[in-house]
């Protein structure tokens, strides 16, 4: 059984579908709205969740059109820097206190945030 900091493995070596970033997008806005109240912890829970499989589909997709840049192109370079930062944050662990399982969150919700805007950024690239 993974933990959940393990993102799920794809079936028979295939690469995981990207998440539509628009819903990626609206669930990372929910937990970095300024002044919003934090979500009960089961919902927290349930986000952080989601938001690591939507990071862990992200990273590949992002990946592979990134690759696709010259070497010395700036987006590339941003993209493959966020990606180390995506992957350092799936080994983040939940939390054991109310506080650390929202800063967990709301660094997934960043992550991912960022991914998405990667994702958006790569795919008008030339």
């Amino acid at each position: 059984m993974a933990n959940a900091t393990t993102p799920a493995v794809p079936e028979a070596g295939r690469s995981p579908a990207a998440p539509d970033t628009a819903t990626v997008r609206t669930m990372a806005r929910r937990l970095l709205a300024a002044g919003a109240a934090p979500p009960p912890r089961d919902e927290l829970a349930a986000m952080t969740a989601v938001l690591r499989e939507n990071i862990a589909r992200l990273i590949p997709t992002v990946e592979a059109l990134a690759e696709t840049l010259p070497e010395d192109d700036a987006p590339r370079a941003c993209a493959l820097a966020c990606l180390g930062e995506a992957r350092m944050r799936l080994r983040l662990g939940d939390g054991d206190t109310d506080a650390l399982r929202l800063s967990v969150a709301v660094r997934m919700a960043r992550t991912a945030g960022a991914l998405a805007d990667h994702h958006q950024t790569l795919r008008r690239t030339p």
